[in-house]
């Protein structure tokens, strides 16, 4: 079965750029929520949602005014925080909001909800086309050398931006270019799970490789690995039931935290039980 859906191209589309989506989305999602901004995600797809509405009221493409706008605004939420100093959480708040309420209106001025509208909210990976799978591949290695290039600098501004900057790091640069590439994979992500659901697949693969308890290169390596699994079994159980992909890739990914979850407090009571059959043995 799996190597009969295997055979049509549409499927090889959409698997490899599942992949690579999955890839950054992991990667970016780690420092995000490192850094404590796990809804930075969910805001840049709201601002994208604005954009994107944009691109439709203008007959220009959507995912073009997504990139200008959500680069813009996640700009613009950084030199907020700066010259007003308010919290990351409100900062975002104000992005998500905003960006959600220009989209609306937009979208109402444009004679309401289509079904190309209806494709970038919910995704689309089945119908990635061969110029779609060529750009994601584009940004996706972009998005990769980038992260390579600074990856120390990065790593060392998540931990403590205070220390960093005493080092001699560009501490505001380096958040600079980590907010647009985000940006630029959130918009990148947008056909394979849609606006409403890019948060999920950013953060839960994050949360799983992270309750393993693991250092911060193997957090990656297995955040990568989740996230992978999860856009391929989704993409093939959509593909067979008839549903959603973007449903089934962010149902996957619930389901592996769940296990993490419940299969380290399963290990944690055995530990206990154990621990304890020890005393009373040798107490006897």
């Amino acid at each position: 079965m799996v190597f009969e859906i295997l055979a049509f191209g549409f499927m090889q589309r959409a698997l490899v750029a599942g992949v690579m989506i999955a890839i950054i989305c992991s990667i970016i999602g780690l420092f995000l929520v490192l850094k404590r901004h796990s809804l930075f995600g969910d805001a840049m797809s709201h601002v994208a949602f604005g954009g994107i509405a944009i691109g439709l009221f203008t007959n220009v493409y959507p995912l073009w005014t997504a990139f200008i706008v959500s680069i813009l605004a996640a700009l613009g939420m950084t030199k907020l925080r700066e010259f007003a100093k308010i919290p990351a959480d409100s900062a975002v708040a104000v992005l998500l909001s905003s960006g959600l309420a220009i989209g609306i209106v937009l979208i109402s001025l444009s004679g309401g909800f289509t079904l190309d509208l209806f494709s970038f909210l919910f995704g689309s990976i089945l119908l990635v086309s061969v110029q779609d799978l060529i750009m994601i591949l584009i940004v996706s290695s972009i998005v990769l050398a980038i992260i390579s290039l600074i990856y120390k600098g990065l790593t060392y501004v998540t931990f403590d931006e205070e220390q960093a900057s005493v080092g001699g790091l560009s501490v505001k640069n380096i958040n600079y270019l980590f907010i647009v590439i985000a940006s630029v994979t959130v918009i990148a992500s947008i056909r394979l799970v849609g606006v409403l659901l890019i948060s999920s697949l950013i953060v839960l693969p994050n949360i799983t490789a992270i309750t393993m308890g693991k250092g911060f290169k193997k957090t990656a390596i297995i955040s990568c690995g989740i996230s992978a699994c999860s856009v391929i079994v989704g993409i093939i159980v959509s593909y067979v039931m008839n549903i959603a992909p973007s449903g089934a890739i962010v149902l996957t990914a619930t389901a592996i935290f769940l296990t993490a979850v419940l299969g380290k407090h399963t290990v944690r009571k055995i530990r206990r039980s154990d621990i304890n059959i020890q005393d009373v043995t040798m107490s006897d």
